[in-house]
């Protein structure tokens, strides 16, 4: 059963205002992920200026517990945002839970920079406090934008569409590396001072860090408030999806002269065809309904979501404390605060430009010729037989930097032409317009949870930069990689079908579980009063 505004959007031709969602949903992921992994370039430096121990003879240094808190506690957040606004997502509708996530997050990215107090303790707890707020409102952004795009787009280049607002996440994290290293290296110009090492004993510290430093971390994560501020009012200018308006409202002759403006054609309101399919499809998500049809779905998506983040969160909260062993970072006491933030910056930028960012946009341009089942095993595969042979081999590859460094990369750049790509795809497209928002959140919750195990667990292995504990825990991430690919199984793939067709709403067989197209397509039968 074929509904005209529904088919108007899979069959419309890439247009304008296809471009103009990407980029506003995209930008909302520029900025999530600006916000969650800038702090990894500033967390050493937080040690320096609050935590300063004389009678160790190193560099000030944030306590483990410390550390892990002002690292993780952003994703604690995400994950109780994502479950909140998904369903809410599905209860209020798309565009009206949008508007609040990108307030949240202006205002708590501005107040993140802030402190109620001077001491060690009132200034990480004001910073805990405000990124986790920051990080609910990032939840949000997760489901809500996968959802709007998958319901925009058209059926031939979904997919793409939806990766590209994902790939923003790589621009973020460019754009994390570059903010702080350009401003470390101005404020470097003017405020340079000696090396930890190269002042008296007493006063080493007081020395090689800057006091002005103090406010380069506040300018650091204030400035991700900027692009949240700059998209707010196109993304409140954009339009409730016509399958939330039609399939859930119930209203089709609003969805109609909603995608009708929109795709500048004549779309017929056809209002007893979406009764008819509303009423057909009315099962909740606790129903044994919905498990009998899409329950192996939700346990593959969560699963490889929460599989793939302890490896990705892991590789990105970490790679602070690995880049010295690759080369790219001096040991603190060699450096300043300030170089010190420059160096990592610098580490990092490197790393995502040439690592991270090609991943995510060979997933945009292949996505519709490969799969999204290909990619995402071919992914866990690789990333997991690079890290295990980073794993076994870490002592020797210490003394061969640029190796070192091409592997390390690799697993970056194949978690982004993978999994950490089309684990945000294929909840967006596997399950019904009612439950899609809130399927979306629970998945990207999971993904949250296993980025705490990686924030909270795998991170106290690598601080002290032990070769030791930093070699059993790629030997770890191996692991859970090879656990991804494995149960990557339980989806299906979804290129080339409508929304309708995969998740059986159109009456249909639905998605077939078995990684291939189902080719089989039913009439849906009319529901009478």
């Amino acid at each position: 059963m074929a509904i005209a505004v529904l088919n108007a959007l899979d069959t419309a031709k890439t247009q304008w205002y296809h471009m103009t969602a990407i980029v506003i949903a995209g930008m909302g992921f520029f900025t999530d992920a600006y916000d969650l992994f800038v702090i990894t370039t500033v967390s050493k430096l937080l040690g320096r200026l609050y935590y300063y121990d004389p009678s160790t003879g190193k560099p000030g240094k944030l306590p483990v517990s410390v550390n892990n808190l002002v690292t993780g506690v952003a994703l604690v957040g995400t994950l109780s945002g994502q479950l909140f606004f998904g369903y809410l997502g599905d209860k209020l509708g798309r565009k009206k839970v949008y508007g609040i996530t990108l307030i949240m997050m202006v205002v708590c990215a501005i107040c993140s920079g802030l402190s109620f107090g001077s001491t060690s303790g009132s200034v990480m707890t004001t910073l805990c406090f405000f990124r986790f707020w920051l990080g609910f409102g990032i939840g949000g952004d997760y489901p809500l934008s996968a959802t709007i795009m998958s319901e925009y787009a058209n059926k031939k280049t979904r997919g793409a569409f939806i990766a590209a607002v994902f790939a923003m996440q790589g621009v973020g994290i460019i754009f994390a590396g570059l903010v702080s290293m350009t401003l470390s290296a101005i404020f470097l110009h003017y405020y340079d001072t000696p090396g930890f090492n190269k002042n008296p004993a007493e006063y080493s510290d007081v020395f090689s860090t800057q006091p002005e430093a103090d406010y380069l971390w506040r300018i650091v994560l204030m400035i991700g408030a900027l692009p949240a501020i700059v998209t707010f009012y196109w993304r409140m200018k954009m339009p409730e999806t016509a399958r939330y308006t039609a399939l859930i409202e119930g209203n089709a002759k609003q969805a109609a002269s909603d995608m009708g403006s929109v795709l500048e054609i004549e779309i017929q309101a056809e209002q007893d065809k979406v009764a008819q399919f509303k009423a057909a499809n009315e099962y909740s998500l606790l129903s044994k309904e919905f498990f009998r049809r899409h329950g192996k779905h939700l346990i593959g998506t969560t699963t490889t979501w929460f599989l793939l983040d302890i490896a990705f969160y892991s590789q990105n909260l970490t790679q602070k404390d690995i880049f010295q062993n690759m080369g790219l970072t001096e040991k603190p006491q060699f450096v300043n605060a300030l170089r010190e933030v420059f160096q990592t910056s610098r580490a990092m930028f490197i790393v995502a430009m040439f690592g991270t960012f090609p991943g995510y946009w060979f997933t945009v341009f292949l996505i519709e010729r490969l799969g999204r089942f290909k990619i995402q095993l071919v992914g866990f595969f690789m990333m997991s037989f690079f890290m295990f042979i980073i794993g076994f081999k870490y002592i020797e590859l210490r003394t061969h930097k640029y190796t070192f460094a091409t592997l390390y990369g690799l697993t970056f750049f194949f978690a982004n032409f993978g999994p950490n790509s089309t684990t945000f795809v294929l909840p967006a497209e596997l399950f019904p317009t009612r439950v899609r928002s809130t399927c979306h959140a629970i998945s990207a919750a999971c993904g949250k949870a296993g980025a705490m195990v990686g924030a909270f667990g795998v991170q106290t292995y690598t601080l002290d930069s032990d070769p030791n504990k930093i070699k059993k825990a790629m030997l770890f991430l191996a692991f859970t990689n090879m656990l991804g690919f494995c149960f990557t199984f339980l989806v299906t793939e979804t290129k080339g079908r409508s929304l309708e067709e995969i998740s059986g709403e159109d009456g249909g067989n639905g998605s077939n579980g078995t990684g291939g197209k189902n080719e089989t397509q039913m009439t849906a039968t009319p529901v009478t009063s």
